[in-house]
Parts: structure tokens; sequence; C-alpha cells
């Protein structure tokens, strides 16, 4: 639970600095409704609405379109559920959120720049790169010595 709500805070306080583009906005929201299913077993549009920073009739009108688009089953004034592309375009999403998030903390930039870079980059990085940096993260973390080296280096 203390995960999910850190994610969701990290998404909460990017949406507050960012303007993005559509898809990019879908994914978000796909991503916040996932993790309000995790944490809580439901997601609603007050709560989509407090993390991620916008209008209630703002969430209504992005709930519309991604029913549309048949990632979600949605009924006014009753829970949200993810479909299963709706889930597998989240899972995506939370998959590069947390590998990107690990990354930056490995890299020691604090972590007000991990959250605003993740959101900035989750959307846009192909699958391989996300696979490639996820190992050489398990690699790095194999072997401690080498993130003590790097964060005592002044280069």
């Amino acid at each position: 639970m203390q995960k999910n709500s850190k994610r969701l805070e990290s998404i909460k306080a990017a949406h507050k600095t960012k303007k993005v583009s559509s898809t990019t906005r879908e994914e978000d929201y796909l991503e916040v409704i996932a993790e309000l299913v995790e944490s809580k077993g439901y997601a609603t549009a007050l709560d989509i609405s407090r993390f991620m920073n916008v209008s209630p009739p703002s969430v209504t009108k992005m709930l519309q379109k991604l029913d549309e688009k048949k990632y979600l089953e949605y009924e006014k004034y009753h829970g949200i559920n993810l479909t299963a592309s709706g889930k597998q375009v989240a899972d995506s999403i939370r998959k590069k959120h947390s590998t990107l998030l690990e990354f930056f903390e490995i890299l020691n930039v604090g972590k007000e720049i991990a959250n605003q870079d993740t959101e900035g980059l989750e959307h846009h990085l192909n699958t391989k790169t996300i696979r490639q940096l996820r190992k050489y993260i398990t690699f790095l973390k194999s072997n401690p010595k080498i993130i003590k080296q790097f964060h005592a280096f002044k280069g």
C-alpha cells in the first residue's frame, strides 16, 4: 500500500508543473486508475481528480474517452474498472515508471527531480530500452561497489 501511495504522489507532483500530450495524459489516467484499484479496490472520478490535479469535469471527459477506446468500464456515479487492454497499458507504464524511478534514485538526483524526469520519460521510451535499463539496474545492484564508486566520483 505504501508503494502505491508513493507512486500516486509522484504522479500528482509531476502534474502540477507540466503540459502533456493526449496519449500521455491517457496513459497517466490509466496508471492512476490502476494504482487506485490496487490500493483501495476501486477508483472514483473524485480520487482521480485529486491525484491528477484536474477538475472533476475534466476527469469525466477523459473517462468517457477511455471508455470509448475500450480501456475501462465506466458508469457515471459508479466505480471505474480497467478492461484487459486498459490493464495492459497501465501495467506497461507502471513498469516503465518503477524502472526509471529506481534508476534515477541510483543516480542520486533527488526525489523531486527523479519524479519529474520519470513522469516525463515513461511515456516516450521503447519497451526494449526499459528492459535493458532494468538489466543494468540489476547489474548495478548486484555490484554495490560500483554504485558507491559512482556516488564518490567527482567528475
